[in-house]
């Protein structure tokens, strides 16, 4: 009941499929284009009377289905770019294609570049019938190029719609320009992407010296799109006055250049005189911009290496915050530019910049004296702006310490018994601190913004101050000081005692500015010139004082006075909260503080009349200035 069997002879299928070729039957099926073997393939299979002889064998297309394999390779190799080849017209096409596209990436349009099907008919047009692989192509193109080297180049027009005319190249430009900066830009359409939109390139040795601001424009192309963005986000109550907000973007385009300052505070400005709308500090909503309309920072080393990337130059700053510190005091120890506890000039001549390379970064290094109190310091700071105001007080320092008090020695002697009576009358601890003062007041006056920078310039001020500061000191004194400790007194004793509720508001804010204006030393923080108008400025505060009692109707006056130079005065006061530690105001600031004292003698005191013209436009623009 068992089999027995045995094998007499081995057989193979390819043997029954080369002596049955006549019988056997053959199909094939997902032609493909193949990279690595430069032709078109596909799986064939191979049967003899329904036995499977061959499955899956890859095979030559091209023998097979020459029109299609040649179909394929054309879409695949020469229109889709799969095809590892060192041909010139390739290369070339492959460019071209590239900046065709970036118009799309520019327009943020998906409609601007012709399709495949054009790419298609173009090499159909031109490469022989006979050319079904790469092989055969680099066969024939060996012979045809020698002839017709450019019949496989695109022209760049082909590539294009008619509605590509519409994208300038000035709208959507390739280098971002300023007068200090030239930066590549790129652009990217992918809407949801974090880097949809425009992308910059900053190298990291400039990244010190850029903010958000000087990007806030954006490109031309895209301006129009993000003030309209921008003041939709605005809340409802003042978007209103704002409609239709594509309107009021054009308008404010046109009327306003681009790149003078900020964009938020070119369009704060204009919606304030246009439209009468006031926009509170903090109320543009950048967040919720849509993404491509905020550019993406990409960061990189002098390799071109990306370091960082992201929408917010401040953040990209922050890890590499120690790196500048780092480089910064290695130039002030390498140049020389680092001493302290000094009481004479020992500095030699001082540059306004030094320019170093530290780190792989391009620092510009400012350097300033700096006042320690009983000494001066020389330190360098990364900008020349707090360079300058920290070199004012520092070079003062070290003018009052080489005076002295000699300067101001017999002056309270020679006074009237009155007089000495209203300088102790102060808020200054004791007349010799009020004295000091003075004489420091003179020393910043005759320092000026810059103050010497040499040895020699800085000699030539000492010796003229221990000429002249005894009687600028007394001329001070007599001429300005007692004046305005009067006027104080004055206006103090007018501000005191009991008030009603509804005049609180008022009363703080009058408070507030006499605070602001006399304290110990208010003196050498106003200096001559300025302290001259005190008595104009706590008049116009006495004026007010009065006027509040006369009539509900003043009252009222009053709180639209407040309103109008309240968000100037709270735009001031964070500006200087805002200067790092030790830092004092530069003259922008400095000059902003005493506008704004001038805007209030305007607002309640017309007819003390003003120092110069002002306004909440002025004091708006020296604020954006400083």
């Amino acid at each position: 009941g068992r089999l027995w069997a045995r094998q007499n002879a081995e057989i193979k299928p390819e043997w029954a499929e080369r002596i049955g070729a006549h019988l056997v039957k053959r199909s094939y099926s997902e032609p493909h284009w193949s990279q690595k073997r430069q032709a078109v393939m596909a799986r064939e299979r191979v049967t003899l009377y329904g036995v499977p002889l061959a499955a899956d064998r890859l095979v030559n297309f091209g023998k097979v289905d020459p029109p299609l394999a040649r179909e394929l390779f054309i879409r695949h190799a020469l229109v889709y770019g799969e095809w590892a080849t060192r041909h010139r017209f390739f290369t070339q096409n492959r460019d071209l294609l590239k900046q065709a596209e970036e118009l799309e990436h520019k327009a943020r349009r998906r409609d601007l570049v012709v399709d495949e099907h054009t790419l298609f008919d173009f090499y159909d047009s031109r490469i022989p019938e006979t050319v079904v692989s790469g092989a055969h192509f680099d066969q024939w193109w060996k012979q045809e190029r020698r002839s017709h080297p450019d019949l496989l180049t695109f022209d760049p027009a082909m590539l294009v719609r008619d509605a590509a005319g519409e994208v300038s190249a000035a709208d959507f430009p390739d280098r971002w320009v300023s007068q200090s900066h030239d930066f590549e830009v790129r652009y990217h359409f992918e809407p949801g992407a974090a880097d949809d939109g425009v992308l910059i390139d900053i190298p990291l040795a400039t990244l010190n010296r850029v903010d958000d601001d000087d990007f806030s424009w954006n490109v031309p192309g895209l301006r129009e799109e993000l003030v309209t963005e921008l003041i939709r986000g605005l809340p409802k109550a003042i978007r209103v006055q704002c409609v239709p907000a594509p309107n009021t973007a054009r308008e404010f385009l046109a009327a306003v250049p681009a790149g003078d300052e900020p964009l938020l505070t070119a369009l704060e400005r204009f919606l304030r005189g246009t439209r009468g709308v006031h926009i509170p500090p903090g109320t543009w909503d950048l967040a919720h911009l849509p993404p491509h309309l905020r550019p993406t920072f990409r960061v990189v080393d002098e390799r071109g290496r990306e370091r960082s990337r992201g929408k917010d130059l401040d953040e990209l700053k922050a890890p590499l915050s120690g790196d500048f510190a780092k480089a910064m005091a290695e130039v002030a120890t390498d140049t020389g530019l680092a001493r302290t506890g000094e009481t004479t000039w020992v500095f030699g001549d001082l540059p306004a910049v030094v320019e170093e390379k530290r780190a792989g970064h391009e620092v510009e290094a400012h350097p300033a004296l700096v006042d320690e109190g009983a000494t001066v310091g020389l330190q360098v700071f990364g900008s020349a702006a707090e360079a300058t105001a920290r070199h004012r007080y520092g070079v003062a320092r070290l003018l009052l310490l080489a005076l002295g008090t000699a300067p101001v020695k017999g002056i309270v002697d020679s006074l009237p018994m009155a007089d000495k009576l209203g300088l102790a009358g102060s808020p200054y601890p004791n007349v010799d601190a009020l004295l000091a003062d003075c004489l420091r007041a003179v020393v910043l006056d005759a320092v000026g913004e810059q103050g010497p920078r040499t040895e020699q310039q800085y000699a030539d001020l000492l010796a003229a101050l221990r000429r002249d500061a005894p009687q600028r000191v007394r001329e001070l004194v007599t001429g300005s000081v007692l004046r305005v400790l009067d006027s104080w007194r004055e206006t103090d004793k007018a501000l005191s005692g009991r008030v009603e509720m509804a005049l609180l508001p008022a009363l703080t804010d009058l408070q507030a500015q006499l605070g602001r204006l006399v304290h110990a030393g208010f003196i050498g923080e106003a200096g001559g010139a300025h302290l001259a108008r005190y008595p104009a400025y706590l008049h116009a505060m006495r004026t007010r004082r009065a006027k509040l009692a006369e009539s509900a109707a003043n009252l009222h006056r009053d709180r639209e006075a407040m309103e109008r130079i309240g968000p100037l005065q709270d735009a001031y006061l964070h500006r200087v909260e805002a200067l790092a530690d030790g830092r004092p105001p530069g003259p922008g600031l400095r000059a902003v503080r005493w506008m704004l004292e001038e805007y209030r003698i305007s607002l309640w005191a017309q007819q003390i009349g003003t120092a110069g013209p002002v306004s909440d436009v002025r004091i708006r623009k020296a604020l954006d200035a400083a």
